[in-house]
């Protein structure tokens, strides 16, 4: 699998200045990463809702359709799929392949990775919700 996104990867970032009219491609790269990043919000909203409704073929076309707008907005923000991949092979090394990195062991690892201190590395979302409590 890795393969194939790496090959849609490659297509994607080769669509960036292809004419917008003539590829849907192009023209989610154009409109931005907000625009598509809803696109990949959208797709994973319909994942879930075809595997609560069990229903497999849809699941594989949805998912399919995530793919591909994750690997978008890969493009769009300048991430590399190998950059993913290094990221699983280094968590599969420390906690194993089924296992998730929790959210602050993930903070924690980004932290000693770079080498921060203070609160210039604070996990982003509690700094967020430490100013909406004033």
């Amino acid at each position: 699998m890795a393969d194939s996104i790496d090959r849609l990867h490659k297509a994607v970032l080769a669509t960036r200045d292809a004419d917008p009219t003539g590829s849907r491609t192009a023209r989610l790269l154009r409109s931005g990463r907000g625009k598509i990043a809803k696109k990949v919000a959208e797709e994973a909203a319909e994942v879930v809702i075809e595997a609560m409704t069990d229903h497999h073929d849809n699941i594989v076309r949805e998912s399919a359709d995530l793919v591909y707008n994750l690997t978008v907005l890969w493009a769009s923000v300048g991430v590399k799929p190998a950059e993913v991949w290094a990221e699983m092979e280094r968590r599969e090394r420390l906690y194993g392949i089924a296992e998730k990195l929790a959210k602050n062991a993930m903070v924690k690892s980004t932290r000693k990775r770079n080498g921060r201190n203070g609160r210039a590395d604070r996990d982003p979302r509690e700094a967020a919700r430490e100013s909406r409590r004033g």
